[in-house]
């Protein structure tokens, strides 16, 4: 680690007085034994531990450790894995943060990895934090450094890397997957807070209700997990107590934080879940979704329009108001926008989760394009062509067109279609809710078009 004299001072600070420091930082691991779950990354002979000398080489020589990339949901140890890194390796380790950094800073950490290397063998080890926040042009200035091995890059991101870092990056890395903590996990990281000196020091106990409400907060997150408990349990020293009830972890603890990111790749899997949860008619779970995405204060316009794609891709016509309903929402979000918001989506959720389902027109149109696609399309009938120019009739466009209006019931018995695809059904409608009557009314028109059926 190469500390500016303000970070090395605050960090003499923290040794000084250890309570200064939040409890979720002085309850960072020292060593890789000391890191709670994620131990499928944690083995003998893991890229990790090579990379902090555990074997012998050092992760050194022609077998030399690869960068890594380390992708998990906020909370799971990604920070801590890089700090326990610059604390145990004999490398040169330089830390960066994609929020603060840029070109310029990646080129003289890379500059200097050169000359450490070339001066004094050193190798440097760069933990790039939020990787994810970098342009394509600022991760392409770490392919030279990654691929000569300038540096072992430590990059830590909580969006799925297949979309959000470069590829020539990620081949150069290994990808390394982190998992929520479990509640087993979570239950040993707040036993060591309570009983380590440099946690709680065994001032205080805590009830078993209250460990249980604490789990449910932090949601497989240990930062948010000890974050609680540090409220909880200055709540609990104001009042005397010896012991962290839960009436005290619910007076710090408003409510679980919604685990969501609306810039990464949950944003999507939510959303999804929702459409599918409306596209399987349970109501209660596209609720769930929804009250996520209000919480982690997704754009209610973006919400508007998942549900009108969803009204017609799986509703259309067994529910023929589900369109407008959707589209009146959408309207509504946005003339009045948050908190209120709420209550429409809330509204047009219920009556597309419960609308009958029908996915006709989605494959209706999907068919037809796969068709086009083929290239079955053809000349439009010379009867359907434009009659309106000079010289049209001479071609024998719109020659022979019967006018519908003129023929009784309205439907003349003429082709339509090319005869590419003459014929062809795309439209086949289900007999759930209302298309059951356009099914009817669907097989009676082709008949009539074909010649066939009376008047």
């Amino acid at each position: 680690m190469e500390p500016d004299l303000f970070t090395a001072a605050a960090e003499e600070r923290q040794e000084k007085d250890p309570s200064a420091s939040p409890l979720a930082v002085r309850m960072r691991p020292r060593t890789l034994d000391e890191v709670v779950g994620q131990q499928h990354l944690l083995k003998q002979g893991s890229p990790l531990r090579r990379l902090v000398g555990e074997g012998g080489s050092g992760g050194s020589g022609p077998a030399g450790v690869s960068s890594v990339i380390l992708w998990g949901p906020p909370g799971t140890g990604k920070t801590t894995l890089a700090y326990v890194v610059s604390k145990a390796t004999n490398k040169r380790f330089v830390e960066l943060s994609a929020i603060t950094a840029g070109v310029k800073e990646v080129r003289a950490v890379i500059e200097g990895a050169r000359r450490a290397m070339g001066g004094h063998g050193k190798e440097t080890v760069l933990f790039l934090d939020e990787i994810h926040r970098f342009s394509k042009a600022q991760q392409d200035s770490l392919l030279p450094a990654v691929e000569n091995r300038w540096v072992t890059l430590i990059a830590a991101t909580t969006e799925n890397p297949y979309f959000s870092v470069i590829s020539p990056l990620l081949s150069r890395s290994l990808l390394l997957t982190l998992e929520s903590l479990t509640d087993d996990d979570l239950r040993g990281l707040l036993a060591r807070a309570l009983a380590e000196e440099r946690g709680l020091d065994g001032a205080l106990v805590l009830d078993e209700d209250a460990e249980e409400h604490l789990l449910r907060v932090a949601g497989g997150d240990a930062r948010r997990a000890l974050t609680a408990l540090e409220a909880a349990a200055g709540a609990a020293f104001d009042k005397g107590e010896a012991s962290i009830t839960l009436e005290s972890v619910e007076e710090t603890v408003n409510r679980a934080a919604v685990k969501y990111d609306r810039d990464g790749d949950q944003h999507y899997d939510v959303a999804s879940a929702l459409i599918k949860s409306i596209r399987g008619s349970d109501v209660d779970a596209a609720l769930h979704y929804l009250a996520r995405m209000i919480e982690a204060g997704e754009d209610p316009r973006f919400i508007a329009r998942r549900l009108m794609i969803s009204a017609s891709e799986d509703i259309g016509l067994a529910d023929p108001t589900a369109l407008p309903t959707a589209v009146a929402a959408a309207q509504a979000v946005a003339m009045i926008g948050f908190p209120e918001a709420a209550l429409t989506l809330s509204h047009a959720t219920i009556a597309l989760a419960l609308a009958p389902k029908s996915n006709a027109a989605t494959t209706a149109i999907g068919a037809a394009m796969e068709d086009v696609r083929k290239g079955l399309a053809g000349p439009v009938p010379p009867h359907l062509r434009d009659g309106h120019y000079k010289g049209a009739a001479k071609l024998g466009h719109a020659q022979g067109y019967v006018y519908p209006h003129d023929v009784p019931g309205g439907i003349a018995a003429q082709q339509y279609a090319p005869d590419a695809i003459a014929g062809r059904r795309y439209y086949e409608p289900t007999r759930y809710g209302a298309e059951a009557r356009y099914a009817d009314v669907v097989e009676r028109v082709r008949e009539r078009l074909r010649g066939e059926g009376g008047g």
